[in-house]
């Protein structure tokens, strides 16, 4: 994700509470919806779609972070 914020993101994870929650929550849901989607872990497709809202939404906010940042 963000391959272009490598170093930032690495950089913001240590500096950045909020940015490395949010961050550590993003791969969370990644992993939470691949077990679903593989069928390790049970759950309907509504179910995974809400996950990937949500995982969405969260990439969307690291992104304004990692602008601002880049911008500083």
């Amino acid at each position: 994700m963000f391959p272009e914020f490598r170093d930032l993101i690495t950089e913001l994870k240590g500096r950045d509470p909020h940015f490395s929650r949010l961050f550590h929550r993003h791969n969370e849901l990644d992993q939470e919806i691949k077990n679903m989607e593989m069928g390790i872990a049970p759950a309907g497709a509504l179910a995974i779609e809400q996950l990937k809202k949500e995982k969405l939404l969260l990439k969307d906010q690291l992104y304004v972070i990692l602008r601002r940042a880049s911008a500083a």
